[in-house]
């Protein structure tokens, strides 16, 4: 069976919960193989949970200098062993760094690169949502090893025993002239809250919220439910909520199992990087929102009727 190659996305060996998706993913298309790039150390904490979701192989390409550059180590591991074990795939997270290692590499390797899928299938076709939504499609790759970059929480991650068989892997040195420098690293400011491409739930504003102060009601809501927040970018760009947490085609994509959209209005902007979602319930004053289109149960209201009545239910519940 041929190996698939998949880039572990972690934090110094703490692996997220993306890559057990994509080893779920690369299962349909042959026998997973982890790809662990880091400081040395990080193999080996990630180990145990590469396992555990089937990982046959796990290759580790550790440095000094790996987390030291933008992207190029991560397309210099990939591409060293996509040449040596030839495998069927590449499957990369289509995060926002995912998606550039992930086209340095098809144009590295002369490959079909296909861009966030939200499904991979056993006779080498993914499945897209492309037109912000608007559209759903089959690709395949016609030339090369397809690489792939998969949306975070659009694949149900499976576990399964895996050998995570060790495999050392020479980084070459970095270019300085060619690659980006990481001269600083400042830690996102999120508090215990999920993170919002990981979550399995997520609460989102819009600009029905009103102002930065009332979208503590959407934090409310967030926190009885366990879930992670986000924001249009109509919330963000009248300075609502700050822009990490935007949601939307020019923001970040989620596919949680529940998404709750609180005065938003459902903009095709907004709609691109939520519409995935397992299951959306939206919250709005108008009974022609957009949003109502896509949503799998539809409120019409006051949100800040409707989100504080929901908050006291959850917390009943819980309690």
């Amino acid at each position: 069976m041929a190996e698939v190659l998949v880039l572990v996305d972690h934090v110094d060996g703490e692996v997220k919960k993306v890559t057990g998706e994509l080893l779920t993913a690369a299962r349909a298309l042959g026998e997973p193989s982890a790809v662990v790039v880091g400081s040395p150390g990080s193999a080996g904490k990630a180990k145990e949970t590469l396992a555990s979701y089937g990982a046959a192989k796990v290759y580790v390409a550790e440095s000094d200098e790996a987390t030291g550059y933008l992207v190029t180590p991560k397309v210099d591991a990939l591409a060293a062993v996509a040449g040596q074990a030839s495998p069927a795939a590449v499957l990369v997270a289509a995060t926002s760094d995912g998606k550039e290692v992930s086209a340095r590499l098809a144009a590295r390797l002369g490959s079909g690169w296909l861009v966030d899928a939200v499904g991979v299938n056993s006779d080498g076709t993914v499945d897209q949502s492309i037109f912000g939504g608007a559209f759903s499609v089959k690709s395949k790759a016609t030339r090369g090893v397809p690489v792939v970059s998969v949306r975070p929480g659009s694949v149900e991650a499976e576990r399964a025993e895996g050998a995570a068989a060790e495999e050392t892997v020479a980084l070459p040195a970095v270019d300085p002239a060619k690659s980006a420098r990481i001269t600083g690293v400042e830690p996102v400011v999120g508090g215990d809250r999920p993170e919002l491409t990981e979550a399995s739930i997520v609460v989102s504003g819009g600009r029905g919220v009103g102002s930065a102060e009332k979208f503590e009601t959407v934090e409310k809501l967030a926190d009885a439910l366990g879930a992670a927040v986000g924001a249009s970018r109509a919330a963000v760009d009248s300075g609502y909520y700050p822009a990490q947490f935007q949601v939307g085609q020019t923001g970040k994509t989620v596919s949680p199992q529940l998404y709750v959209a609180l005065g938003i209005s459902g903009a095709i902007q907004h709609r691109a990087g939520m519409q995935t979602s397992k299951t959306i319930v939206a919250v709005n004053k108008d009974p022609e929102a957009p949003i109502f289109e896509i949503a799998d149960f539809g409120v019409v209201g006051d949100l800040f009727d409707v989100a504080p009545q929901l908050t006291d239910e959850v917390a009943e519940r819980k309690g």
